[in-house]
């Protein structure tokens, strides 16, 4: 059978950054599992606006910042990029595995 799952809309963060962020067994995430339904511990992510000094230890090309792919990025530095630049605007973001993360001040 024939797995497809579509790319999710590019999100737009508040203050204009953009980037997409993707998940699907066609991607660089965990888990590899295609389903709008999956949660994800760590995602892709795609061609940002701006270079994003956060995601950087995970470029797959650091020369080319908004030229590149991310991959296996963590669902909180994902979350803390978006937070950063002010909240999503617009588009859609895979769901988060959030078992692991902790907010800023709570105790690990």
């Amino acid at each position: 059978m024939f797995d497809y799952q579509p790319a999710r809309e590019i999100v737009i963060c508040r203050d204009n950054f953009r980037m997409s962020v993707q998940a699907s067994r066609n991607h660089y995430c965990h888990p590899k599992e295609n389903g709008l339904d999956m949660s994800y511990t760590s995602v892709e992510i795609g061609f940002p606006s701006d270079k994003e000094d956060l995601l950087m230890d995970w470029a797959e090309d650091g020369d080319k910042p908004t030229e590149t792919v991310y991959g296996y990025v963590p669902v909180s530095v994902v979350i803390d990029v978006i937070e950063k630049h002010g909240g999503i605007s617009s588009g859609q973001l895979p769901e988060f595995d959030l078992t692991n993360y902790k907010e800023e001040g709570e105790e690990q």
